[in-house]
């Protein structure tokens, strides 16, 4: 995404917060409409594969739960980042509390991919979701930010909560094993 459409994407978004504030329903809609599905996407290729619809949801109502708080200091795509990322991170901690996984089911695995695969049916594309699923957690989450969602690295480090080196070093890494893995 240019710089200028950027900012120009920023100044939309506050422009929606503040109508919301003033009690227009719609702005909340709109916002929902600008970002879910780059939710989605983030959350699916974090390795989310179950309920993707209903952790978008709950990044948006803790979201609007906490419009107060949000100071602008980063994108409002980047909060809404960072919110997922830690929800996503909570139904993995919960999950390993359980220690059940015997509830996840082969065919239940095949049946989330299909939507997946039908978006991206050429084979290359399909070589770089399998060099993506090599690559560590942090490494995936930084690549698919900057890749898929274009963010900066400084966006990138807000919302993964690590330095801008950090974020270009783990970029740098993960780029690295891609190519890597796509020259086999």
């Amino acid at each position: 995404m240019a710089e200028e459409s950027r900012s120009d994407a920023d100044r939309i978004d506050l422009e929606l917060i503040a109508r919301w504030k003033a009690g227009d329903e719609r702005a909340a809609t709109e916002l929902v409409q600008r970002h879910a599905n780059a939710l989605a996407r983030f959350a699916s290729s974090s390795g989310e594969r179950q309920d993707v619809d209903e952790l978008v949801q709950d990044t948006f109502v803790r979201a609007f739960n906490s419009l107060d708080s949000f100071r602008a200091d980063s994108s409002l795509r980047t909060w809404l980042f960072t919110i997922e990322r830690r929800l996503i991170l909570d139904r993995r901690r919960a999950f390993k509390r359980r220690k059940d996984q015997s509830e996840i089911q082969e065919h239940d695995a095949a049946t989330e991919y299909d939507a997946l695969d039908g978006m991206v049916a050429d084979e290359t594309q399909q070589r770089l979701r399998n060099a993506v699923e090599k690559l560590t957690p942090t490494q995936k989450e930084v690549f698919v930010l900057r890749v898929s969602e274009g963010l900066s690295y400084k966006e990138i480090a807000d919302a993964v909560g690590t330095t801008e080196g950090a974020a270009r070093v783990h970029y740098h890494n993960a780029m690295r094993v891609v190519k890597e893995f796509l020259d086999e």
